[in-house]
Formats: structure tokens, C-alpha cells, sequence
């Protein structure tokens, strides 16, 4: 009998490279160091080594326009001609220029009449950014308006796929589906729904479709996440015109539709019903899926089945995942399946045989991108009827899971008791809000609008070398330690100089918000290579989280108490909250994430406990990436809301009502989870809505939010440097929102990602700008 493997896609590969190479390109383009031929052939060199390395691992479904210089969905905004006024695009193909200003924004350009953007005559601001679906990744907002056009302005899919078939690798070219791409999207005007501009869209699609068939694809895959959420009446027409329109006008290519992130769930009638010729299900999100679609599908249909983590590094059990697989592929036939990861494997680092210093035991637990394309290719081969040989690695894969079910190092007793002693008072503080705002205004005596930042300042060469020498071993400990004094002196000195009221001690010597803590805390692993895409070159390396979590001594107390004796000002403490460690790790799957974030829950209590003892008042416990975890279906999102607010209630409920808690959330639509925002009960939250003009405060509006709240006026993401008008325009529609007693004044987020060059400026003419509201009458 022939053996037959099972075809292998991947979906989409990390953009990177294994050493960051695109990262080093980007940011040398961007200071000007390097052309854009010298870009873009560093683009073109990580593309080819991206198709050969998945080609040698026996992927035999090689996705092609999965790579970006800074963002897929801009790249499809810039596909379609979707180019706000603002950045002076005159049609014709998209410059990187201007690709460029919609991302980061741009300094001193000229640029064409308004769209919905406010003027400062200062250069333009970049789009909106905000997370994808539930992940760490950010994807540039798309603009809509009523009486939008498209037009094709950017052929990177068909580029792309020419280049990768003159190596010689036939692809699959990938799209963010129309349906997602108008959904994703934002408009000014109001009662606006951008998916009524479907039909002027499709056509751009239509021409796409139609030159990559004529160019020799077989196969297009078109992404729609969208399927896993709560869709109206109108996205499922929506579905059905699009791909109906698709099956009209273009034969001569199929389509694969990707949907992920999730459960198809009550969409199912629609998506089995659309005239496409694959569809992918995430099966490691939703595992029941298998056998309701299996029973469902057409005959003719392919099932692309996402049978490894996508988003997460855990090894597979192999032998498990065969024993669930085999009933399904013979029931569907081998010509009818694909294998595949759950999603496209952006979100996991790129190769775990570069790391050289993990603890042996847990390597042996992991699985980045490389392996998982192999273990990809093992499961084509077992199910294809080869399982002898592929019994070593099967047998290799069962003995991995069964040594780590079995590790000591996983479960801790004494976490256990802790976790058995929560309480009812441990949730709660003292006195409520309304006593609490009393007492610690009496306490600091600060100026209307008070001023601050959000706490880390800028990364130099100087501190990062400082770092990298510290860790090879050539600057000693003392010295590493002077010198990071150094640095946070300098930093308290300026910004009592500007005056900031209540100052951050800026963070120089951690390396990531959530590595830093990670490091300190039991049950935490790190990488020195897996790194992973957030936004543009921004990369993170997250903590790899294994075991039982707890907290062997303080973490920061030392730091803030250095600080703090530098100047009579408050000095924040500056903590990560349990929810955002949890959501900006990779977690462990053998315990409810629920668990895993209150056992972080409790050291973080035992570190804010600590602070106050040594004389902190004012304690930031940062949830930037609260709402990102939110579950993408809202019959979840209860549960979810439940144990994360309860974890943060755990963390910074132990103190004084004269003790100031702060936290700060990045992107959020905050009418989503505006209740539970309430219930966290942080004295100050501080959030992002520079991009937004302020346009998220509504929700705090309608509310009656009562506590007090910092909306971002300065724009960390984009170099550019806002100008004191501009600030004071931002503060000004603040106020229409809350009222003066309740706003801060602060940057969007942390600036450890800017250059002082920006940062000096921006924080100048923001603490200007909050001295002349202060003065008017």
C-alpha cells in the first residue's frame, strides 16, 4: 500500500528573523543610516530564508505575503488604497514614506486636506493601533468613511508571490479576508458601519485574486478570525456576498479560509456554506470543533486542521494528538486534510535550539516555530500511514509530557496553602473611594491637573550596552549597579527641573516590565532568543511560565527607596500587575489561567506590602493588558472579568486608604469592560487615548466614572514630538468628558522604547501645557 503524508501549512511564519535582523534594518532605515534599497533587500533576504527553512522541515504549504515590514492589516489598508488625506498620498503606489507616517506618524510634512484628523502643524499623527483579537500583537487601524473608494495602490501579495516562485517555491499567497479588514476598522463619523463599503471593496480583492491565478497560484488563503466571534445578521451577508463574489468572478483559483483564535461556534452555518474550496479551524483553541465539523463538512471541502499551538510554546504530545486525529482523517479521507498550527505561528519565537542556557529539564518541554513545523511534519507522516518511522520522535513526544506532568518543579505546597488563604478582607481596602480621595489629597497637596509620567524613560545604547556587559560579565556587579544610580539620579534631577509633580524613578535597570518581575519570581523561565513581534520593531521576549508562582524576596523596594531619598517629591513605585505578567507570558496549560494569575496575584501583594512598609505612597500596578485578555465570545467574557479583577484586587488591597494605588491599561475599548475597571478600584488609572482624540473617555463619561483618571496626551508610539498646543487641545476635550478634579495629566504609556531627543521636548511641552490651563481663569 502507498504511504501518503498528510500536506503541512504553517499559515504564517515570524517576520523577524532568528537574530532580530529585521528589527536592526528597520531602526537603521529609520535614522537614516541606510536606504530603503538596503531595507528592502534585508526584507527580501529574511522572505527567502523564511520559505527555504520551512521547505527543509517538510512543510509542504508554504504561505507567501505573510511577511511585513511593519504590520499585515496596514499592509492590506495600503493594498486597497485605505490612506487617510492627512498623509498626502495623491494615489499611485503607496511610498514607504507614507506607509511609514501611518504608522509612527510624521514630523514637519506637508501633507493634504483633513480626514477626520486634527491639524497641529507640527507633521501628522500616526493611526490608531490596537490589539489583534486577543493576542500581544497590534495591528494599525484601518480609517473608513462614508463614500470611501478603493483602489489597488500597493501589489505587495503578488510581488511576493512572483519573488518566492522565482526561488523556486510554489505559495500560497495570504490576505486579510474583506469581512476582517472592514471590521477591523474605525470611522469618524458617527453610526457609521464600515461594512457597508463591502462592494466597493471586493473589486480591489477581485483584481488580486485575479492576477495572482494568472501568475500560476493554486491556492489563496484568506484570513477571517472574524468567524470566532459574536457576528450580527449583517457580517454573516457580508461573508456570504464577499465569497459568492469570489466563486463568480474567479474560478481559476481556490481559496483556503482561515479562521482562528477560537470556536467558529454559532457561525458554522455560515462558514460551511460559503463556495470556498478549504477552510482552517483552530482545534487547540477549540477541540470539540473536530467531530461537529467533521460530521458537517461537504465532500468536497479541504479541512485545514490547527492541530499545534500557534500561540504558545508547549511541546505537543504527539502520540495523543494522532489518537484524537486518526478517526477524523479516516472519516474524511487523506485528500481532504491538511495539518496545520492553530494559527499563524507570529506569536511563538522562531527556533528553541538557539537557546543554550534554559534548564535542560524545561527546554525539553518546548516547542518553538522550527519544531513545531516539525512536529507538523511527524503527524503528515504518522497519519499519512508511515507511524514507524516516525516512532522515535513519538516515542520522544510522549516522554517529554509524561516528564513534565511528573516534574517537582511544577507544583509548590506552600503556594498551595496561600492560594487555600484567601480571603474575603484581602479583596477589598479599608475605606471606599470618596474617603480614600480625601485623605491622600490632604496627604500630597498636589496642583490641579497634576503631572507625571507612566514610568520607564528611555532605553539608551549607553544602557542597554551597560546591561549587555553586565550580563557577559565585564562590568562588575558594583559597577553595574553605580552606574544604573547614575542614570536614575540624572532622571529624578530633570524632571524635578521641568516640573513633573510626582516623579518614576525610570526604570534603567529593568529589562522588560514583565521579564523583570519574572526573573524574581519562582515558576519562570527566559529565553535569551525567543523573541516575538508586538509592534513595528518592538519586540518581547516573554517569561515562559512552567510552575507554582511566589516571591523568595522584594523585587523593587531597593530601587524605590533610592530614588524616593533623591527628592522630596512623591516617588511612584512601579509595579506589573498579576493579569498582565499572565497575559504577557507564555502560560502554562496544565492549570486554569485563573490559578496561575492569583498565585502571581499573592507575590505581588507580598512586594506592595513591602513598599509601603519602606515609605511608598503612591504604588503603580500596571494592567496594561487587561482587556487583551478578554475572551473574544461575551457569554466569556464574565469569568474572565471575574478572576482578573479579583487577582488585581488581591495584589493592592493590603494597604492604607492614605496609600495611592494607580494602575494604566494600554489600547482598550473601555465601554467592553467598563464595570470591571470600576470594581478593580485603583485611586488613578491612567490610559492610552492620545490616537483616539479622547474618544475612549465616553465610556468613563457614561459611567460616572468617580475615581481619578490620567488620559495619555503624549503619543509614545510615534517619534514625533507634540507640540503645547496640541497637549492643551487634548486636555481641553478631556474635560468635556470628566470633570477637573478628576484628571492627571501624562504620556500615553511608558517611554522606554522613545530617545530622550523626543522624550525632553515632549514632556516639557506637556508639563507647559498643564501650567497654562492651570493659570487660565
Amino acid at each position: 500500500m502507498s504511504l501518503l503524508k498528510l500536506p503541512v501549512a504553517t499559515l504564517g511564519t515570524p517576520r523577524i528573523g532568528p537574530r532580530r535582523e529585521l528589527k536592526f534594518a528597520l531602526e537603521s532605515y529609520w535614522a537614516g543610516k541606510s536606504t530603503e534599497a538596503q531595507l528592502l533587500e534585508a526584507a527580501a533576504g529574511l522572505r527567502a530564508a523564511n520559505w527555504a527553512r520551512q521547505k527543509s522541515l517538510g512543510v509542504t504549504v508554504i504561505p507567501s505575503n505573510d511577511f511585513s515590514l511593519y504590520d499585515h492589516v496596514l499592509d492590506t489598508s495600503a493594498m486597497v488604497g485605505a490612506i487617510p488625506d492627512i498623509y498626502g498620498w495623491k494615489g499611485g503606489p503607496v511610498a514607504l514614506t507614507t506607509y511609514f507616517a501611518m504608522s509612527r506618524g510624521a514630523q514637519n510634512q506637508d501633507h493634504g486636506a483633513d480626514c477626520g484628523h486634527a491639524h497641529h502643524g507640527h507633521g501628522a499623527a500616526a493611526q490608531e493601533m490596537t490589539k489583534w483579537f486577543d493576542t500581544n500583537y497590534h495591528y494599525m487601524v484601518p480609517e473608513f468613511h462614508d463614500g470611501q473608494t478603493f483602489t489597488l495602490s500597493s501589489r505587495k501579495p503578488i510581488e511576493e508571490y512572483e519573488e518566492a516562485k522565482s526561488l523556486g517555491y510554489q505559495t500560497r499567497p495570504v490576505l486579510v479576508g474583506p469581512v476582517t479588514f472592514l471590521k477591523l476598522g474605525k470611522s469618524a463619523n458617527a453610526g457609521f458601519d464600515p461594512l457597508s463599503l463591502l462592494d466597493r471593496l471586493l473589486p480591489v480583492y477581485i483584481e488580486v485574486l485575479r492576477e495572482l491565478a494568472s501568475r500560476g497560484a493554486e491556492w489563496v488563503q484568506l484570513d477571517e478570525p472574524c468567524l470566532v466571534l459574536d457576528l450580527d445578521e449583517t457580517a454573516r451577508s457580508a461573508l456570504r456576498r464577499a465569497y459568492g463574489r469570489f466563486a463568480l468572478e474567479m474560478p481559476g483559483i481556490k481559496i483556503m479560509l482561515a479562521s482562528y483564535f477560537g470556536a467558529i461556534g454559532d457561525n458554522l452555518e455560515t462558514a460551511l456554506a460559503l463556495p470556498v474550496a478549504g477552510l482552517h479551524v483552530d482545534l487547540v483553541r477549540a477541540p470539540e470543533q473536530l467531530d461537529q465539523i467533521a460530521s458537517r463538512v461537504r465532500k468536497d471541502l479541504v479541512l485545514s486542521l490547527g492541530v499545534v499551538d500557534g500561540r504558545n510554546v508547549w511541546r505537543s504530545n504527539l502520540p495523543a494528538l494522532l489518537e484524537r486525529l486518526e478517526p477524523a482523517v479516516a472519516r474524511l479521507g487523506k485528500d481532504r486534510v491538511q495539518l496545520a498550527p492553530s494559527c499563524s505561528m507570529l506569536h511563538v519565537p522562531i527556533d528553541l535550539d538557539l537557546e543554550i542556557d534554559l534548564d535542560s529539564e524545561v527546554k525539553g518541554w518546548l516547542a518553538f516555530s522550527v519544531q513545531k513545523m516539525k512536529e507538523l511534519a511527524t503527524l503528515g507522516q504518522a497519519l499519512g500511514g508511515d507511524r514507524a518511522g516516525a516512532s522515535e520522535v513519538l516515542a520522544a513526544s510522549e516522554q517529554a509530557a509524561a516528564s513534565r506532568k511528573a516534574s517537582p518543579k511544577i507544583h509548590h505546597a506552600n503556594v498551595a496553602r496561600q492560594m487555600s488563604a484567601i480571603n474575603e478582607s484581602m479583596r477589598r481596602r479599608r475605606s471606599g473611594f470618596a474617603h480614600r480621595a480625601r485623605v491622600q489629597r490632604e496627604r500630597f497637596a498636589l496642583p490641579k491637573f497634576p503631572t507625571t509620567t507612566i514610568g520607564s524613560f528611555p532605553q539608551t545604547a549607553d544602557v542597554r550596552a551597560a546591561r549587555a556587559a553586565h550580563t557577559r560579565g565585564t562590568l562588575s556587579d558594583a559597577q553595574y549597579r553605580t552606574f544604573l544610580k547614575g542614570e536614575t539620579a540624572r532622571a529624578v534631577r530633570w524632571q524635578e527641573e521641568i516640573g513633573l509633580d510626582v516623579l518614576v524613578h525610570g526604570e534603567f535597570e529593568r529589562n522588560d516590565m514583565v521579564q523583570y518581575f519574572g526573573e524574581q519570581l519562582s515558576g519562570f523561565a527566559f529565553t535569551r532568543h525567543g523573541w516575538v513581534q508586538s509592534y513595528g520593531s518592538r519586540y518581547v521576549r516573554p517569561p515562559i511560565l512552567f510552575g507554582d508562582v511566589s516571591r523568595p524576596k522584594p523585587m523593587t523596594v531597593e530601587w524605590w527607596r533610592y530614588a524616593q531619598s533623591l527628592t522630596k517629591k512623591p516617588m511612584k513605585a512601579m509595579l506589573t500587575g498579576p493579569v498582565t505578567i499572565l497575559n504577557w507570558s507564555f502560560v502554562r496549560d496544565d492549570i486554569p489561567r485563573s490559578e496561575a494569575c492569583r498565585q502571581i496575584a499573592l507575590a505581588i501583594r507580598d512586594e506592595v506590602m513591602d513598599l509601603e512598609s519602606a515609605g511608598a505612597t503612591m504604588i503603580q500596578i500596571d494592567e496594561a493588558a487587561l482587556r487583551e485578555g478578554l475572551p473574544l465570545r461575551k457569554s466569556e467574557w464574565k469569568a474572565y472579568l471575574d478572576w482578573a479583577v479579583d487577582s488585581f484586587r488581591v495584589s493592592s488591597s493590603g494597604v492604607a486608604d492614605e496609600t495611592q494605588i494607580h494602575t494604566h491599561m494600554c489600547y482598550s475599548e473601555f465601554n467592553d469592560i467598563i464595570d470591571a475597571i470600576a470594581t478593580m478600584d485603583a485611586d488613578v488609572i491612567s490610559i492610552e487615548t492620545s490616537r483616539s482624540k479622547m474618544e475612549l473617555l465616553e465610556a468613563f463619561k457614561n459611567y460616572k466614572y468617580p475615581n481619578e483618571i490620567g488620559p495619555g496626551i503624549y503619543d509614545i508610539h510615534s517619534p514625533r514630538v507634540p507640540e503645547t498646543a496640541e497637549m492643551k487641545n487634548l486636555i481641553s476635550l478631556a474635560r468635556k468628558q470628566l470633570s477637573d478634579s478628576q484628571l492627571w495629566i501624562n504620556p500615553d504609556c511608558g517611554l522606554k522604547t522613545r530617545r530622550w531627543e523626543e522624550v525632553r521636548p515632549a514632556l516639557v511641552n506637556m508639563v507647559a501645557a498643564a501650567r497654562e490651563l492651570r493659570a487660565a481663569p
